[in-house]
């Protein structure tokens, strides 16, 4: 039986060498031999090459897309990070010289307290948003390609990838947030839609209407 995603959304966000970092020591799952990633402009595709022989060549197998945006990142005394410092606790400033550093004067004689330096810097992030048609396309290893978003998922520590796949003929639930897998349930709910045309007015053979 062939197992299959039916709801996917992501907001999974991870810097773009880090992308690569994860794909270098990956295991991939039996059935994908490699993966393919291509740049195209501001748009990343993950493709999976498939380990059998009974795909053929010339079909599309599954894919994950990601844009790629700059975010400026800034140095702090933990590390890099996307939160400017506080100016209070900030990084220090450039000049490293052991003397005292003078602020200088406003126009009521007030000392004003010399600006700290903060170093940042643009860094591109692949960012994995959307629903399945969107993160997660083709048919073709469908299932196997989405294990490897869920892997990304731990491994990006930032975002929320939540799904619903039937693997076996049984659903499953997957929630990922933040780098953690959380308990996921399914309910199921009547469709709104059904829910409206049984409670609407059938205009056409209504016997409180007249001709």
């Amino acid at each position: 039986m062939i197992s299959r995603v039916y709801r996917l959304h992501s907001t999974l966000e991870l810097q773009l060498e880090d992308v690569y970092e994860f794909f270098d020591g990956y295991e991939l799952p039996v059935e994908i031999a490699d993966i393919e990633i291509t740049r195209r402009n501001n748009t990343l595709i993950v493709s999976a090459v498939a380990a059998e022989d009974n795909i053929s060549k010339y079909t599309p197998t599954a894919q994950l897309k990601a844009s790629i945006d700059e975010n400026r990142i800034y140095e702090t005394e933990d590390g890099w990070s996307e939160t400017p410092p506080d100016p209070q606790n900030g990084m220090a400033s450039s000049d490293d010289s052991d003397g005292p550093q003078w602020g200088s004067l406003s126009e009521g004689g007030q000392m004003q307290e010399q600006e700290q330096e903060i170093n940042s810097k643009l860094v591109e992030y692949a960012c994995f948003k959307g629903d399945r048609e969107t993160v997660l396309q083709n048919t073709a290893l469908q299932y196997p390609m989405f294990k490897v978003l869920c892997d990304l998922a731990v491994f990006a520590e930032k975002g929320t990838l939540t799904a619903i796949a039937a693997v076996d003929g049984t659903l499953e639930a997957v929630r990922i947030v933040d780098g953690k897998e959380r308990s996921a349930s399914i309910e199921v709910v009547d469709d709104p839609r059904e829910r409206d045309s049984e409670n609407s007015v059938n205009w056409r053979d209504n016997k409180f209407i007249s001709d």
